[in-house]
């Protein structure tokens, strides 16, 4: 008789290995149909093993989710995503200064953010995971406040409640950012249930990454999404690797992420997030389902990530170091631009420029923050502490301030 044994997961390659991404299932351009926004759950069970794509390798936008987008749309964001690029990579730097205790980069998913943002309106509710920056810059959140709250000084917006890189912006629908990724996508989909239940019609967006898959909030928010038809957008972020571990821990081996949604009765989309038109026309069908009432969408956005989890984290210890470069699907900002300069609504010279803008720009934040303070040259006052706890002062916070003096 044969023995029992624990079946563990390998990831195909690892430090000192060839990188290779040939065991992933990656459709042609043009290849995955477009359903109709009222199809039903059961009529698009082939979705979640395809891949909406839109851009080809020469940069022409082709296929049945083709759909037109005002090219000052596309140059917006297409400088969102430049803008995110070049902010992370300065703020990264002043980590490896001593200027700030944490930060976390997006490279290679700035598309994300960027065509999300744009895509839904201003009284929409992102619930995001950390590398969704592109989405505050592509609505032009303050650049000096974000870099305030990561240096944790004296004008952080936040008044010192949270992590760096945790960013909150409700005006900028924006929630609260969460280290513990898993539970953002509950609150979007309980958000979304009150906007119905009040008779509005915004609706949210949910993040969580492949490797928080894995956890309960994950499936309690699948299913509160579908048994209530909550007006979301559910998006699992799969760019290969949690902290230290590969996709397949969290069951990217058996199925896509977007297959999650088929016993939850949720149609599920798989998209090409390096590709910023397929996020962009998936992103608008799924948010006029929502909108039309007919539920939620599950979106798996397949994508690498290219920098390392944090800088807490050195990714060269448990992948190869070229894998980044191996990656097929290629680099959204370079993807964006060739389609752009394709259909003659940008050029070398204006992106050069451009570029150039914004790295000034960006100096000029972290120079007007660095002023203020960085890491613990500069804080919120500690009288913060007791304010917007309560709507009205409870009487243990007055005691509590009348003993600290304050």
């Amino acid at each position: 008789m044969r023995s029992n044994s624990l079946y563990i997961p390998q990831p195909t390659a690892r430090p000192g290995d060839n990188p290779g991404f040939d065991h992933l299932a990656i459709p042609a351009v043009g290849e995955t149909r477009r359903p109709e926004i009222f199809d039903s759950e059961s009529q698009m069970r082939d979705m979640p093993f395809g891949l909406v794509r839109v851009l080809d390798e020469e940069g022409q936008a082709v296929g049945p989710w083709q759909i037109d987008v005002d090219p000052e749309q596309l140059r917006a964001g297409l400088k969102a995503m430049v803008k995110t690029r070049l902010f992370e990579d300065r703020m990264f730097r002043s980590h490896r200064q001593g200027k700030t205790s944490f930060y976390i980069r997006s490279t290679g998913e700035e598309a994300i953010g960027a065509a999300q943002s744009l895509v839904l309106g201003k009284a929409d509710m992102c619930f995001p995971t950390y590398r969704m920056l592109a989405w505050l810059m592509a609505r032009d959140y303050p650049m000096l406040d974000l870099v305030n709250q990561i240096f944790s000084n004296r004008d952080d917006p936040l008044k010192g409640r949270q992590l760096p890189t945790l960013y909150s912006a409700r005006d900028y629908g924006f929630y609260s950012l969460s280290g513990n990724v898993g539970s953002r996508i509950g609150h979007g989909v309980g958000w979304a249930m009150a906007s119905a239940y009040r008779g509005l019609s915004d609706i949210s967006i949910g993040h969580i990454g492949e490797g928080t898959s894995a956890e309960g909030d994950f499936d309690e928010a699948l299913t509160f999404a579908s048994v209530y038809k909550a007006p979301a957008i559910l998006c699992v972020t799969n760019n290969q690797w949690a902290i230290s571990s590969f996709a397949g821990i969290a069951g990217g081996e058996h199925t896509t992420f977007a297959a999650r949604g088929t016993g939850h009765g949720l149609p599920g989309l798989r998209v090409d997030a390096n590709d910023f038109l397929a996020l962009w026309s998936a992103t608008s069908w799924a948010a006029e389902r929502a909108r039309q009432g007919y539920g939620a969408t599950l979106l798996e956005l397949f994508t690498y990530r290219v920098a390392a989890h944090s800088t807490s984290d050195d990714p060269t210890k448990y992948r190869p170091k070229e894998e980044a470069g191996a990656w097929p699907l290629g680099d959204p900002i370079a993807r964006l631009k060739q389609h752009l300069i394709r259909i003659g609504e940008w050029d070398e010279e204006r992106h050069a420029a451009m570029e150039a803008d914004f790295d000034k720009e960006v100096r000029q934040a972290v120079k007007q923050g660095e002023a203020v303070g960085t890491l613990g040259k500069s804080k919120p006052p500690v009288s913060e502490m007791f304010e917007g706890v309560f709507e009205k002062p409870d009487w243990r916070v007055l005691e509590q301030r009348r003993e600290m003096g304050l």
